[in-house]
């Protein structure tokens, strides 16, 4: 019995390991997605008003682009009223920044205040190079 489950739970991992992200490619920038709270879901959704293949990263050609991301969150009853249920928020973000490198990686990190959503771009020594703008937001 337990070489039937050992086997199964390696063959789970083994199909798990196919859905991974691909390799960087050098001759691009690769963008890593990162929501700084728990319960929240953060995904690319554009760049240059062009959809991605994979909302889970970007990977672009080196220099301007702006990126847009999907940032999901709770607002937590504490920021609405004493009786209030916690509000679900679908924001579009823009992040744009003009001198993306090839084979450089980059993070770009989402995260709320109340109400307001807000995103980071970060380079590789974790210095900010961009703000998220934000572009419209609907309560679900």
């Amino acid at each position: 019995m337990r070489t039937l489950i050992l086997t199964a739970s390696l063959l789970l991992l083994a199909g798990c390991a196919g859905f991974g992200l691909p390799r960087h490619d050098p001759a691009q920038a690769w963008i890593d997605l990162d929501s700084k709270q728990e319960d929240t879901a953060l995904q690319a959704l554009e760049v240059d008003d062009k959809a991605t293949e994979d909302n889970r990263y970007f990977q672009i050609q080196p220099g301007s682009h702006e990126l847009t991301v999907r940032y999901q969150f709770s607002v937590q009853p504490t920021n609405i009223g004493p009786d209030a249920e916690p509000l679900w928020r679908d924001c579009q973000l823009n992040v744009k920044f003009n001198d993306f490198n090839a084979g450089e990686r980059y993070q770009l990190q989402a995260g709320n205040i109340g109400f307001r959503p807000w995103a980071k771009l970060y380079d590789q020594q974790r210095k900010v190079i961009g703000l998220g703008t934000p572009a419209g937001c609907q309560h679900t």
